[in-house]
């Protein structure tokens, strides 16, 4: 069973029907059920920093929003959502944050429901005056440190030295914050402060890796630095060996609440004599009396020194890799499941097979052999060529008669070119208008008669030409004496063609009323089937001239 409150499920109810996307997964996102934030309503929320038509003030203002509830519950599940997005988003959404003169203001947050409420009301606290410190460290470098390039060509090593002066306190700041979590093992008692954590865990170890290399650098550069440069950078390196003992105790409780021993880093202090040259090579500079050294036991001291330090960066190096390693072979291992669902649904429901001419459906084991009705298709007949002729079949109930050719040239010149091939056309082939004769009685009888021709019962006594041919049959070579029997076939007479419409005017009468009178009636209009296929030929020969021409 769910463990949504009843305000969680009004609350997403209400944001389903105002259609906000955005407001529906935060809110399912920060519920009050005690457990860490969904994957897949993070991951959405991700989604939604990459997409450039989504209102990214409006995804901040509705996470601090889930900020002002009551509740512990739904408060630290905002803050851990923030957190995930700040970390795996798009840069867009912390450059906001950074952009905003105020974040979290949770200094005096306590949830008195119950004694859990007051032990997490002190991590929510802490909790948010990280992520207030994160988003202003980017706002003054305009870079997060746990994103930044590592390496001998990273950021961190290559900055010079007045801007690595200025950056490594703004590093040293937020991993003091940082660290101010202070959680112990047997505190991590639920799975929401399990999921924050988690981030700080993470975080710890990619902020501690930069500053490790700003250590690094600094070192490189101490002995070439002015007197107030190295008075000021023995400062910063006493504190990062204080910061290093408080990492390592931070490292030693994520290792107690079950966090595989491969993902922490190994942590490498310089040696102690390292300390005690910088501290000589200061007071040198200020003029006081030190142990005579020299350069090279000083070069000594300090690649000693670096190798330790590095060592430690590689180690962070080698727990970046095997993360990006994990995620990748997570992500595999989706995209394999879904590909395997995708499988297994199409053997469910096969698809259809179809074809041009007539449509089958193999649905549910039976076979419809029907055609397909298609309301945006041009009806298609075959009549012995091997492409399509279109035909006006679409008005239900016509008159056969009615039914009139209307012949694409395109089509009907492939058409005509379908039987023969190039080679077969020798000039013994009378030709008109550029296509050959044999072509055009085919077309004459599979098409115009084919279809113009009416049903007539064959009589065993029909009349013969002189020529010893039937007297409808089509004459070869011979346009016009073609055209006049299919005109004769279809009983118009000798070919002339009569007025189809007959309009019958009433006289005038005077409506004077009694037995004398006679309602008006409506004008008559006679069709005359046998006109219009006529008309129809008569726009067929232009077109055939026409295809003459262009061949």
């Amino acid at each position: 069973m769910s463990g949504q409150s009843i305000t969680d499920r009004i609350t997403a109810a209400q944001h389903s029907v105002t259609g906000s996307a955005i407001s529906k997964t935060v809110c399912k996102a920060t519920t009050h059920e005690i457990m860490g934030p969904k994957k897949k309503h993070l991951d959405y929320l991700i989604q939604c920093t990459n997409e450039m038509n989504v209102n990214i003030p409006q995804l901040a203002d509705t996470l601090f929003e889930r900020t002002a509830n009551t509740s512990w519950v739904v408060v630290f599940k905002s803050l851990t959502a923030t957190h995930h997005v700040m970390v795996y988003g798009n840069e867009r959404f912390i450059q906001y944050l950074a952009s905003r003169n105020t974040l979290f203001n949770l200094s005096n947050f306590l949830d008195k429901s119950g004694l859990q409420g007051y032990d997490m009301s002190t991590f929510i606290r802490r909790y948010s005056r990280y992520l207030n410190e994160k988003a202003v460290s980017y706002r003054q470098v305009a870079f997060d440190f746990t994103k930044v390039k590592r390496g001998s060509d990273g950021v961190m090593r290559t900055m010079n030295t007045e801007k690595l002066l200025k950056t490594i306190p703004i590093i040293q700041n937020q991993m003091d914050v940082l660290l101010d979590f202070n959680v112990n093992a047997n505190e991590l008692t639920n799975g929401v402060i399990n999921a924050a954590f988690m981030l700080l865990f993470k975080d710890a170890i990619r902020l501690f890796a930069a500053y490790n290399e700003g250590i690094i650098n600094l070192l490189e550069k101490y002995f070439d630095m002015k007197k107030v440069q190295c008075k000021e950078g023995l400062d910063i390196y006493k504190k990062f060996l204080t910061r290093m003992t408080r990492i390592s105790e931070f490292l030693k409780v994520a290792e107690q609440v079950g966090i595989d021993r491969g993902d922490i880093p190994d942590l490498s202090q310089a040696p102690s004599s390292l300390l005690d040259a910088l501290e000589q090579h200061l007071a040198s500079l200020e003029g006081k009396k030190v142990k005579d050294s020299t350069a090279a036991s000083r070069a000594s001291t300090l690649s000693n020194a670096v190798s330790s330090l590095a060592n430690t960066g590689i180690s962070f190096t080698k727990v970046d890799e095997r993360e990006k390693q994990a995620a990748l072979e997570e992500e595999q291992a989706r995209l394999k499941a879904l590909k395997d669902q995708r499988l297994k649904e199409l053997q469910k429901t096969p698809v259809p097979a179809t074809t041009d001419s007539s449509p089958v459906s193999t649905m549910g084991g039976t076979i419809n052999s029907a055609p397909a009705i298609d309301l945006f298709s041009t009806p298609s007949s075959n009549n012995g060529f091997g492409h399509n002729l279109y035909f006006r079949n679409d008005i239900p109930n016509a008159n056969p008669f009615l039914t009139l050719p209307v012949v694409d040239a395109v089509h009907l010149s492939m058409a005509l070119s379908d039987n023969d091939s190039l080679s077969s056309r020798t000039p013994s082939h009378e030709m008109f208008g550029g296509v050959d004769q044999l072509h055009l009685d085919s077309f004459y009888k599979h098409i115009l008669g084919g279809i113009l021709k009416p049903t007539v019962a064959s009589s065993p006594n029909q009349a013969l030409t002189p020529n010893g041919q039937q007297a409808n049959r089509l004459v070869s070579h011979d346009l016009d004496s073609s055209l006049a029997n299919l005109v004769g076939n279809l009983g118009i007479g000798n070919g002339t063609a009569k007025n189809d419409l007959h309009w019958s005017q009433p006289g005038e009468k005077k409506l004077t009323g009694g037995t004398n009178w006679q309602p008006k009636t409506a004008p008559s209009t006679t069709w005359n089937p046998a006109t219009m296929v006529t008309s129809c030929l008569t726009r067929l020969v232009p077109l055939l001239g026409g295809i003459s021409e262009s061949n």
